[in-house]
């Protein structure tokens, strides 16, 4: 009873393992701890003595202010640490409810001379559920009845990394009949053209190939079925072929009548941002929708977007993802991380696709056939320093340049030394993949003009202006600042179609 020994943060978190962390919303803070000094004086926590101070140095990594107990009072459950932390919790949920979860769990320090500092103790983040899992957890009661034809890869996975193909399988009242694969086919183990028809051995299942002879499923193949269920992990980028596979599966289902359901996943790279030009031209199959390079949407949003506006008479259902916000990445949700491809290797990869990936098609190599795709580029003919000299001079945010060397075993230059520059994401809030591809192009267009090899510039980008004032020499920041029309057009059609704030 002669000193202050522990600060009701540390009791939490001692006693209550559910807490993790403290946070500073300033406008839950005050009215929160109002709340928790009315209980004390009230007499509803008796024994309980509630001071509110600034922290000592040993604090700082949590709390810029502290509440505390005696010690005496609180170090036994039979005292009154149980309705303490009852007390506590039902308050920080309710503050969390009345000013919403996004706001509360701020995770920031606030400066340490804001008036009335006092700390919220914040629950970790929900876990984010992608729409299988939303579908399991609600009994399957979406496909009751239903005979199922399942689109799916080997990133349609639950969060306990159970697959979609076991889950339907076993679901009570779903009658799964058939799997219809994407590219790199069913497993996600090919990388090439011309995948054919199988069987899967573990479900015994047909898998009919949509990236093969066909690249829709045909209507003898939907004889059988009603419902037409999508569940693939995108990247969040146009040209990733996965949502030309849905869209083309969606106009199938259209046409034959068939009910689509679409069980949404986060966008890896976030949902906030819209970067690069909208595609020029009709249907291709690396940019299935009138669409930026980066637009920023879920596979739900996208399916309800593209649905829209080709006004198909569509019965289109999607299972949406829950406690997944726009501006989280993948690495932030929970979620195992499955290479998409057999090329698409991490999180920092899918953050530089949308740029590097434009040079595909081009004849320099994009770092296939080594252990960092798209994290570097290079050709037999370039000056791996000056090219990194030229990128870096241009002070491009959120990425480190430097000089490399690699020698490719497949694709572009295999098994030929190449010199180039490698790419490192320093600050994946402040890049902009565009517009170090579009500084990529020029500096190429500009520096090796006779082996470059240009024809295929305009492959992915699809936007033949932007190509042409690249080969004639333009900067890049100036073709890059020709798209912000096309991306500021693109976010007025998406907003009603999005399904997360």
């Amino acid at each position: 009873m002669n000193g202050w020994r522990y600060g009701l943060l540390g009791i939490l978190l001692g006693f209550w393992g559910g807490l993790a962390q403290a946070s500073w919303p300033g406008s839950i803070a005050p009215e929160l701890a109002e709340a928790v000094q009315e209980s004390v004086g009230s007499g509803e926590l008796p024994g309980v003595v509630l001071q509110v101070e600034q922290a000592g140095e040993t604090f700082q990594h949590v709390a810029g202010w502290r509440a505390v107990v005696p010690a005496a009072e609180v170090m036994t459950e039979a005292g009154p640490v149980r309705p303490l932390r009852a007390r506590l919790g039902a308050l920080v949920i309710a503050s969390l409810a009345n000013r919403g979860q996004s706001d509360a769990i701020a995770g920031t320090r606030p400066p340490p001379n804001v008036p009335g500092g006092y700390p919220v103790l914040a629950s970790r983040p929900l876990p984010v559920l992608t729409g299988l899992d939303v579908l399991r957890r609600d009994g399957f009661a979406l496909l009751q009845g239903r005979r199922v034809g399942l689109i799916t890869n080997h990133t349609g996975l639950a969060r306990d990394r159970t697959s979609a193909i076991d889950l339907l399988q076993a679901a009570p009242g779903v009658s799964l009949l058939a799997l219809f694969s994407p590219e790199h086919g069913i497993r996600g183990e090919l990388d090439r053209d011309g995948i054919t028809d199988s069987r899967d051995e573990k479900s015994g299942l047909p898998v009919h190939s949509l990236y093969g002879e066909r690249r829709a499923p045909t209507a003898e193949q939907m004889n059988s079925i009603d419902t037409l269920v999508f569940d693939i992990q995108d990247i969040g980028c146009r040209f990733y072929t996965y949502v030309s596979t849905m869209t083309l599966a969606m106009e199938a289902a259209a046409k034959a009548g068939k009910r689509f359901v679409v069980l949404d996943r986060p966008n890896p790279i976030g949902g906030q941002k819209v970067q690069g030009p909208l595609r020029e031209g009709g249907f291709a199959f690396i940019a299935a929708h009138d669409l930026p390079l980066r637009h920023g949407l879920t596979a739900g949003e996208l399916a309800r977007l593209i649905a829209s506006e080709r006004q198909w008479n569509l019965d289109l259902e999607v299972v949406r993802c829950e406690n997944w916000r726009r501006s989280q990445w993948f690495d932030e949700t929970g979620l195992p991380w499955i290479n998409p491809s057999p090329n698409m290797r991490s999180l920092e990869a899918a953050a530089l696709y949308p740029g590097i990936g434009l040079l595909e098609f081009t004849n320099i190599s994009v770092g296939r056939g080594t252990d960092a795709p798209f994290l570097m580029v290079g050709a037999p003919w370039i000056d791996a320093d000056a090219l990194a000299q030229d990128l870096t001079a241009l002070d491009l945010p959120g990425v480190r340049i430097m000089p490399v060397q690699f020698t490719p075993n497949a694709s572009t230059h295999a098994q030929t030394l190449c010199h180039g520059v490698r790419f490192t994401v320093t600050h994946r809030e402040e890049l902009d993949s565009l517009a170090l591809g579009s500084a990529l192009a020029s500096a190429l267009c500009r520096g090796y003009p006779a082996a470059f090899d240009i024809k295929n510039l305009n492959k992915l980008l699809l936007h033949a202006e932007s190509a042409a004032a690249w080969r004639a020499g333009a900067p890049g920041s100036q073709v890059r600042a020709t798209w912000h029309r096309d991306e500021r057009l693109f976010m007025l059609r998406r907003r009603p179609f999005l399904l997360y704030k």
